[in-house]
Formats: structure tokens, C-alpha cells, sequence
């Protein structure tokens, strides 16, 4: 019996996956708990159009997330810190204040989204990765200052 999953099952397979199963696995176990569906024509069409609409979304976020990649791709972001006799940094700058920074200029980017290699806690600029989605990422320079 074919099957299309609707959702992820151990040892199986992915969502939206058209698997071969046994009839009792499939009829007792995946269709009654809804983690499955009968492989028909119909559905198989269903699936189709789902697929596609996603696609179509997720290619609709990409362009709108490149068009913030461009605006921002290696823009400086000023961050003044207080440092003592030798010119080392009290503290560092962490991905909280980078992405308030980023919301004063009007981009609202989750902190998760900014990566750094290590801590900013030298004076200078440094070079952070913004991931906004699997294909599209960019960096920005932080320049810490006195």
C-alpha cells in the first residue's frame, strides 16, 4: 500500500513523502492516527498544488529578504564603549544590542538570526554574519569606538 505522509515519522520517512508500507501498518497505524493518507490520484494532486504553493511562498520570502540583504550588506553599525588605561573594552557587544541598533534603522531582525564568530570585545571593526534564511546571508561591520 502507498501512503503520503502528513507528517514526520521516525524510521519512515518526511512529511509529504509517498512511502510503501504493509496494509495493516498503514490502515492500523498511520491512517488511524492521521500521521498518513491513501496514495490516490487525488491526493497526489492535492499534494501537488500544496507543494507548489509553498514553493511560491518561499520564493516570495526570499525576494523580499534579499531586498533587506541589500540594503543592509555591509552597512557599519557604530557602537561607542568605555575602555580602560590600555584600551581594553569593559564588556563586549552582544547580538541584543546589534539587533536593537538594527531596529533604530528600521529592520526588525530576530537576535537568533546574528551570528559572531567570537565576543566583540576589542576595539575595531568586526565582521558579523546576519542569516535572515537558508539562502540568504550577508555581513555587516560593527565598529566599536571609543
Amino acid at each position: 500500500m502507498k501512503v503520503i505522509l502528513l507528517k514526520d515519522v521516525k524510521g519512515k520517512g518526511k512529511k509529504d513523502d509517498i512511502i510503501e508500507v504493509s496494509d495493516g501498518y498503514g490502515n492500523n497505524y498511520l491512517i488511524k492516527n492521521k500521521l498518513g493518507v491513501l496514495y490516490t490520484k487525488g491526493s497526489k494532486t492535492i499534494l501537488d498544488k500544496e507543494l507548489n504553493l509553498r514553493q511560491e511562498k518561499e520564493a516570495a520570502l526570499v525576494s523580499e529578504l534579499n531586498e533587506i540583504k541589500k540594503k543592509l550588506e555591509n552597512t557599519n553599525i557604530k557602537f561607542k564603549v568605555n575602555t580602560g588605561k590600555d584600551g581594553r573594552v569593559f564588556g563586549n557587544v552582544s547580538t541584543k544590542q546589534i539587533c536593537d541598533e538594527l531596529k533604530k534603522k528600521g529592520y526588525n531582525i530576530d537576535k537568533k538570526c546574528i551570528k559572531t564568530n567570537s565576543n566583540i570585545d576589542s576595539l575595531g571593526v568586526h565582521k558579523v554574519l546576519i542569516e535572515l534564511h537558508k539562502k540568504v546571508s550577508f555581513f555587516i561591520n560593527v565598529v566599536v569606538d571609543k
